[in-house]
């Protein structure tokens, strides 16, 4: 039984990927700080799912401690850990920069630094397709250079690849980057489209479209994104023997180090989205329109045969079936209106 150590245990993604290594009949240690950047309840209420299972132990702890870091991996021994903790969001980033330097710079170097002294098989961290900046060639392949981030919270990200390559250099400890794209599903984030256009919509607000709606996401479903990495996490990367320094590739090295896109190559436009989910919730939107935002992309579209050529066919849940499944999760859970 592998002991899994997830940062981020009672985020969104990290909620479902501690359940998923659960079910496997992994031993998993998850931490999370509990921060209140959006609604604690709805952390504590994903928390509970996991407290009642035997092989889970959680730590109220915070990846920027540097000294409660460095004890946990002295107490525990990890095979594997997967690094999701992070401070969130594009926009948030224009209001508390200081916010992403500590957790995303300072808490990421905490966990590289329990990697090396400690012997675990395998990293793997949270990136996102936000690294792509200012890119404009779709799909986004991970053999493209990534060097003009539009938000700080892109540029930590870009800058937890460059330091995990440098660990996978220096140390050798095998590390996987994983650029999410868009995910969405039950238990998400208030704060992310998919919520945001539900209680919209649900309550008859306002729904808020920037650069008038005409964004497309690349939007990918929660279970679809944690399948690909429990199936990563066996993957171990080692160096690439065709690597060159005279045309490096951005994805791999001659060290163990890896980055991949977790997506669907799938993209959807965010009013054909709204469509959607109108007809599902048999509600129609009060549209305003807006301009573009600072820090936002028009368009992400993941391409993804670099990871199928790793872990094999991915796992993709239709739009249609993953929003239903939002929504069913949305009218059922009975906090959903009030944050």
């Amino acid at each position: 039984m592998a002991h899994i150590l997830v940062t981020g245990c009672a985020g969104f993604i990290g909620f479902h990927l501690s359940q998923a290594l659960l079910e496997r009949g992994n031993q998993v240690t998850g931490i999370d700080n509990l921060n209140d950047y959006y609604d604690v309840g709805l952390k504590r209420d994903r928390l509970s799912q996991l407290d009642i299972q035997k092989s889970f132990q959680f730590r109220l702890l915070d990846v920027a401690d540097q000294k409660a870091m460095a004890s946990l991996f002295e107490q525990e021994s990890f095979d594997y850990v997967i690094h999701l903790a992070a401070q969130a969001g594009v926009r948030y980033s224009l209001v508390n920069p200081h916010a992403y330097v500590t957790s995303n710079l300072v808490g990421f170097m905490n966990v590289l630094e329990g990697c090396r002294h400690s012997d675990v098989r395998h990293l793997l961290y949270a990136s996102s397709s936000s690294v792509y900046g200012s890119n404009t060639v779709q799909p986004f392949s991970t053999r493209d250079p990534v060097s003009h981030p539009l938000s700080l919270y892109a540029a930590t990200k870009m800058a937890n690849e460059a330091m995990a390559h440098s660990y996978s250099h220096l140390f050798g400890i095998p590390t996987t980057g994983l650029r999410f794209f868009t995910v969405y599903g039950p238990w998400g984030r208030p704060d992310m489209a998919m919520f945001k256009f539900a209680r919209a919509i649900n309550s008859g607000q306002p729904l808020q479209l920037f650069n008038a709606g005409q964004m497309e996401r690349d939007f990918t479903y929660v279970g679809d994104a944690v399948q690909s990495v429990v199936r990563l996490m066996e993957a171990i990367p080692t160096g690439n023997p065709d690597w060159s320094g005279n045309s490096p590739d951005p994805s791999s090295s001659t060290a163990p180090f890896r980055v991949h896109n977790v997506g669907t190559h799938q993209p959807v436009r965010l009013l054909d989205l709204i469509s959607l989910m109108e007809e599902l919730l048999g509600r129609e939107a009060d549209r305003e329109l807006l301009p573009m935002q600072p820090g936002d992309v028009r368009s992400t579209i993941a391409e993804t045969e670099d990871l199928e050529a790793v872990i094999g066919p991915i796992q993709t849940t239709t739009i249609r079936d993953g929003v239903s499944a939002f929504l069913d999760w949305y009218r059922s859970y009975d906090r959903a209106e009030e944050i």
